[in-house]
């Protein structure tokens, strides 16, 4: 059994659209039929399925639904974190009330609202329904379940507490929104202020510069080493800014397409990142944090070690710190205890290794990971505080230093004239 988007009519002429559970789009249209709708539009909602090419008469062309699959995969809504957090918790709760699994699917269909929300779990209920486990069917939407969720679902469905890992879970997504919130709303002060900054200085440098320049050129006068500076700057700004500018974005772009296909590359610019002062620190802390959280939660769900190291390096975002960290679970693997290896990747902090260190000798390694990660997260907050104070004067200082430039190299021959002048 498949799931079906499908756009019908009621009696009155009103448009409708959903999803529905059928073995064909002609069952679709019979459901839809005996519900007294007429369906003008069925097809596949899997990203990995095509569309449906039957269609009514007097519907477009061929040629044009052979592009609707296309453009319905590209312009797909994908679930954000606080909704998976929440159908978490919601599944949660109904799976620990000993309600069947297909029964507790079925019931957040009917409550939600949200079409994109009801497609995933009418398709996740239909794999369930042909057999397959909770962790295989979330592997049909990679991108909001990723490796590490549906590992840990694994691990609850052979353990026989999904419904404790399901909150675990939830709770570990909405923290992990809460971090990125975090991230987003530091980096949102100084993005616009040096947005505002660049912007200042350019048109100063585009409008200004130029028409008091012309009242130089008019009287002949020799202008002094700092005009001069300027009328440079501004005359390269004038013919080659926009040229900057592209060159630019296509070398952001080239560079992003070389991290994508190049492991390499990749390696060799995230070493690079964090030896970067303050930024380094900060995305070194923010990943370290990451890991650790998510090892005690895949420790607490009864994932092995090795297993959860693997899992827990794979969901960081520094390839780097992905390598050394797999190789730490070599280490492990080999004999040695996880603070060592730890402390052989030189990424971690003395107070967090002190903190794993002490978990692995009381035998509370999942409680002291989970802490471990805590103390990281302040450290975070505390470190986005200092670089953003430093930041935002610092930013105004300089920006201040080129408008001063600008204004005396300006004023300097104005003044020597009205000296010539008064001589």
């Amino acid at each position: 059994m498949s799931v079906f988007a499908y756009e019908a009519l009621d009696a009155k002429g009103k448009k409708s659209k959903g999803v529905i559970e059928a073995d064909s789009p002609r069952q679709v249209r019979q459901k839809l039929r005996v519900s007294g709708l007429n369906a003008i539009n069925v097809s596949e909602t899997s990203s990995n399925e095509t569309a449906d090419t039957q269609q009514n008469k007097g519907s477009s062309s061929s040629g044009s639904s052979l592009f609707r699959p296309f453009f319905r995969s590209l312009f797909q809504k994908q679930a954000s974190d606080a909704e998976v957090a929440l159908l978490t918790r919601q599944l949660a709760t109904l799976v620990a009330a000993g309600i069947p699994l297909e029964e507790c699917l079925q019931a957040l269909v009917r409550q939600l609202r949200k079409p994109h929300l009801k497609s995933i779990i009418t398709t996740i209920r239909s794999k369930i329904l042909e057999g397959q486990s909770l962790a295989d069917s979330l592997a049909c939407y990679p991108k909001t379940f990723d490796r590490l969720y549906r590992a840990m679902v694994a691990a609850g469905e052979k353990s026989g507490h999904l419904d404790g890992v399901l909150e675990r879970l939830a709770d570990f997504t909405e923290h992990r929104q809460k971090i990125k919130g975090q991230l987003i709303q530091a980096m949102i002060y100084p993005a616009i202020l040096t947005l505002v900054a660049i912007g200042v200085v350019a048109a100063l440098l585009t409008t200004v510069v130029p028409t008091v320049v012309e009242q130089f050129s008019h009287m002949g006068q020799q202008l002094p080493g700092m005009t001069l500076a300027l009328i440079s700057i501004s005359d390269f700004v004038r013919a080659y800014g926009p040229a900057v500018v592209v060159a630019t974005l296509v070398a952001l772009v080239i560079r992003q397409q070389i991290l994508k296909r190049s492991r390499t590359c990749r390696l060799v610019h995230d070493r690079w990142l964090l030896k970067l002062p303050v930024i380094g620190s900060v995305l070194s802390g923010v990943d370290c944090a990451r890991f650790a959280r998510t090892l005690s939660i895949l420790t607490s769900s009864t994932v092995p070690l090795l297993e959860g190291m693997g899992i827990a390096s794979k969901v960081l975002v520094n390839q780097h710190m992905q390598a050394s960290l797999l190789k730490a679970a070599e280490r492990v693997r080999e004999g040695s205890s996880l603070w060592q290896s730890l402390e052989q990747t030189e990424l971690f902090s003395p107070m967090m290794l002190y903190i794993i260190a002490s978990g692995e000798k009381s035998g509370e390694l999942t409680g002291m990971l989970g802490r471990a990660a805590d103390n990281q997260d302040q450290q975070f907050e505390s470190q986005v505080n200092i670089a953003l104070g430093i930041f935002g004067p610092l930013l105004i200082v300089t920006m201040a230093g080129a408008v001063l430039f600008i204004v005396m190299a300006i004023l300097t021959p104005m003044l020597d004239l009205n000296s010539l002048v008064g001589g």
